[in-house]
């Protein structure tokens, strides 16, 4: 091997080694799906604010990000908080004058009221990472997928319906 090609071989080994490696982990938007007649007022993914979703309501709203690995792995699990407003809108229907002494009382009850709710959720496989969905559904279940379709297209693993009742008893978790 004469001198010029050791030196094309030494250039290339050394440019290869300069290759940046692919990410593992790529950040993902946040979006929630309620499928309740609950208002979800704040809700976390891994510790990642996600916008807040009224009953019935969700998607086309995004929050960034969640941080989750590009390819899925079995076992891939999110931590998912939220606080739940079951009475939304009980407001509107007050004799209470607006912002007044009497109406701030009463919106103290009703916020004492409300339910916080925390789970660790697996997430629906995916092959291309995409939108973190989190999907609230009645009995205070959750399900969360990652996929880069949207619901209601072919490959999105869930088929929720969009308004689902909360049953008289759930069911023991």
């Amino acid at each position: 091997m004469n001198v010029s090609y050791r030196w094309l071989a030494a250039v290339v080994m050394v440019l290869a080694g300069c290759t940046p490696k692919p990410p593992s982990k790529l950040g993902a938007p946040i979006e929630g799906r309620n499928h309740t007649g609950a208002a979800i007022n704040w809700f976390m993914v891994n510790r990642n604010g996600g916008p807040n979703v009224g009953p019935y309501g969700g998607g086309g709203k995004q929050n960034c990000c969640v941080l989750l690995p590009v390819r899925w792995q079995p076992g891939l699990k999110v931590l998912v908080e939220w606080e739940k407003d079951p009475n939304v809108g009980a407001s509107r229907y007050w004799k209470e004058r607006m912002f007044s002494e009497a109406w701030h009382e009463r919106m103290a009850d009703h916020r004492a009221k409300y339910t916080h709710h925390s789970a660790w959720v697996e997430v629906a496989p995916y092959d291309k990472l995409g939108v973190v969905d989190v999907h609230f559904l009645p009995c205070d279940k959750i399900a969360v997928s990652a996929v880069a379709e949207l619901p209601g297209m072919k490959g999105y693993p869930f088929d929720f319906p969009s308004n689902m009742q909360e049953p008289a008893t759930c069911p023991a978790p």
